[in-house]
């Protein structure tokens, strides 16, 4: 993620898109590593973009801040954006669990926070049978 950051902040097209991205749709460490302070705020809310999104405002001006810095049509990439997260999918890292959804229900780890889980009961079952203890512990480090 931090090489993503590097990325964007020179002014990498598809770096900026990828980090806008990946902070939309709330993935480990993107919005610490992506947080702006900056213009994008003004800029976003006199357009309006801000309306209709199921992300926190600071970190959608941040995402607006990316996709103009890569010469991205907001409109669209939000648009986009906001489509994958309503189409939903399978993001229970529990192995056998079908459960589609969006991906704001789901829980990270809290340990690692990459695994994501549809309950307790799916994090219980791959923490001790689905081999995430073993796992977990060397993400985290």
């Amino acid at each position: 993620m931090s090489w993503k950051r590097k990325a964007a902040d020179n002014g990498d097209a598809h770096a900026c898109l990828l980090l806008a991205y990946s902070m939309y749709m709330g993935q480990p460490h993107a919005r610490e590593i992506g947080q702006f302070v900056g213009e994008a705020a003004g800029v976003a809310a006199s357009a309006g973009i801000l309306e209709g999104h199921d992300v926190p405002s600071d970190v959608l001006t941040d995402v607006v801040y990316w996709l103009q810095k890569g010469g991205h049509n907001l409109l669209q990439a939000l648009e986009e954006f906001r489509r994958k997260v309503l189409e939903g999918g399978e993001y229970c890292h529990n192995e056998g669990c079908e459960v589609v959804g969006h991906r704001k229900d789901f829980k990270f780890c809290p340990q690692c926070k990459t695994a994501m889980y549809c309950g307790a009961a799916c994090q219980k079952q791959a923490w001790t049978a689905g081999g995430h203890k073993e796992k977990c512990g060397t993400t985290a480090a």
